[in-house]
């Protein structure tokens, strides 16, 4: 059995929306932030850096969520999250895939916990105003190359469109949210609607409007 260890509407939403999309048996483990879980000794344990998500699949246990996403794709090809290694689109699903956890991803760390990034909490405020408008370039960036395709892959739905959600549902209290964008709220809006999306976002406890 897989276990998919979480905190509503973290970053283990990437992978629960896949493991939900490959339609295989896990279970969602709470990770309880509100009593600081994520710190306790049994949980880094699992990961040293204390930060969630993290997937067990038998005697293997794995965190960072885009290794987690890789290997779920992996695991489970008949779910067709990924353009079939060899595939003319498999270099463009990795790009996608690193870009996201290495650019957007990692700002939003510091739009969220500015006061993580400075010595001086006065400070934070700036810090957060900054990453905002690095978040406002980057997804400005990222619907240009999308364009008026469907899908980041063109005709090809994948991972990294779930990536992409996710990446616009946490924006959605930015003083620009990137659905206001239209073609990333209208991708937004067919992820969305796909069923196992919305089950996962329903069972994270997740309220609408989701992004």
């Amino acid at each position: 059995m897989i276990s998919l260890y979480y905190a509503p509407g973290n970053a283990n939403l990437l992978p629960h929306m896949m493991l939900r999309e490959a339609g295989v048996p896990f279970e969602l483990r709470l990770v309880d932030r509100e009593r600081n879980a994520q710190r306790s000794e049994a949980y880094l344990r699992l990961n040293p850096s204390g930060r969630i998500p993290v997937l067990v699949d038998g005697d293997l246990v794995l965190f960072e969520t885009a290794a987690i996403a890789f290997h779920l794709v992996d695991r489970f090809p008949e779910a067709q999250l990924a353009p079939p290694p060899g595939a003319r689109e498999r270099p463009h699903f990795y790009r996608w895939m690193i870009h996201l956890t290495n650019t957007p991803q990692v700002e939003f760390r510091a739009w969220f916990y500015p006061t993580e990034h400075v010595t001086d909490e006065a400070c934070a405020a700036s810090v957060q105003t900054a990453a905002g408008q690095r978040l406002d370039r980057m997804f400005d960036v990222i619907s240009t190359q999308l364009a008026d395709q469907p899908w980041l892959l063109g005709d090809t739905f994948s991972a990294a469109d779930l990536f992409l959600f996710m990446l616009i549902r946490w924006s959605r209290e930015m003083p620009r949210p990137a659905r206001s964008i239209s073609n990333l709220a209208n991708l937004a809006s067919r992820v969305a609607e796909r069923p196992a999306v919305r089950a996962a976002l329903i069972a994270e406890g997740l309220p609408e409007p989701w992004f």
